[in-house]
């Protein structure tokens, strides 16, 4: 999946490649980004084949407050 530059075209929008040891880790980050930011929410989490660890990308507006715990 590439980044297009449609996708962050206004400053404020970001796109985050979370990379991390196991599944429940990226999960949790990106729980933790959607509480801080408007993000594209809980993505799919992928594993490269003969890579350790896993990935997820996330969206966000850092201009736009995500949701309250």
């Amino acid at each position: 999946m590439g980044i297009d530059e449609q996708h962050i075209a206004e400053p404020g929008l970001v796109v985050l490649e979370v990379a991390a040891a196991d599944e429940g880790t990226v999960r949790a980050v990106m729980e933790g980004l959607q509480r801080q930011w408007a993000t594209s929410g809980i993505t799919p989490v992928w594993r490269t084949p003969g890579e350790p660890g896993a990935r997820a990308r996330v969206y966000a507006d850092v201009r736009r407050s995500g949701t309250t715990p």
